[in-house]
Order: structure tokens, then C-alpha cells, then sequence
């Protein structure tokens, strides 16, 4: 593993690939603890921050074009930012199930399936994990 792959990125992929890679653990801490408590809110809070970070910093990144500087990832930032807000609306008026449901897709979907594919060879996160 080696980090100077990610090191000679743009700030951009940077600031993208930082904010995904700490909210894994951040997402652990969330799933594993009592919902509803003080820490589970502040926690999703800045989760669900990191996620808005991870989402909006994808539209700066364009090494895949496929329709002008936009590649079919923006469109998982697109879902990503509005499952974000159904998320938190069903939070804020108690629809817990609703909130439960757009969280896991958001978690599995977004943060852990997305994450996935950039592990793939030729990828940026394939060369820090393979090692450069």
C-alpha cells in the first residue's frame, strides 16, 4: 500500500477520496451504535456532511468523459445528494423506517458499492492499494 499516488493527485480527488476513506469508520461507529441517541445525531450529522463533501467533490473530477467532462458516476453523485436529503427530511419527521431505508442504500450503495469500483485496476485507488 502506498499513499503517494493519492499524494500527487489534484486537491479535488484529494479532498474526495480523504472524505470517502474516513467516513468507512465513521459509518461503522453509526451502524453498530443505540439509534436515536445524541451521539447516533451528531454522528449522522457529520456523516451525512461527508457524504454531501464526497458527492459534490465527484463533480470536479473528470477523468472519465463520456457526455462533455461528465462520466455515469455523476449520476451516482446526483442520487447520492438527493437520497441524502430524503434521508435527513425522514429523520426530522420521525420516519424512522423511511430514514433506515435511504441510509442503507445510501451506506451500501453510495459509500461501499461506488467504493468498490475504485479499487478496479487502472483506477487511482488500485495503484495505493496495490502499492504504486
Amino acid at each position: 500500500m502506498s499513499l503517494a499516488p493519492l499524494l500527487h493527485a489534484s486537491p479535488v480527488i484529494q479532498i474526495h477520496a480523504f472524505s470517502a476513506i474516513l467516513l468507512v469508520p465513521l459509518t461503522v461507529l453509526l451502524l453498530a451504535a443505540r439509534k436515536g441517541t445524541p451521539l447516533h445525531r451528531v454522528s449522522g450529522r457529520i456523516w451525512a456532511g461527508g457524504m454531501a463533501l464526497v458527492a459534490l467533490s465527484s463533480f470536479g473530477i473528470h477523468t472519465i468523459r463520456m457526455v462533455g467532462p461528465f462520466s455515469p458516476i455523476h449520476l451516482l453523485s446526483i442520487f447520492t445528494l438527493a437520497s441524502l436529503a430524503v434521508a435527513v427530511l425522514a429523520a426530522r419527521r420521525g420516519h424512522v423506517r423511511q430514514h433506515r431505508r435511504a441510509m442503507r442504500m445510501l451506506v451500501f450503495g453510495a459509500l461501499l458499492g461506488a467504493g468498490a469500483f475504485t479499487v478496479l485496476p487502472g483506477r487511482l485507488m488500485f495503484e495505493v492499494v496495490a502499492g504504486g
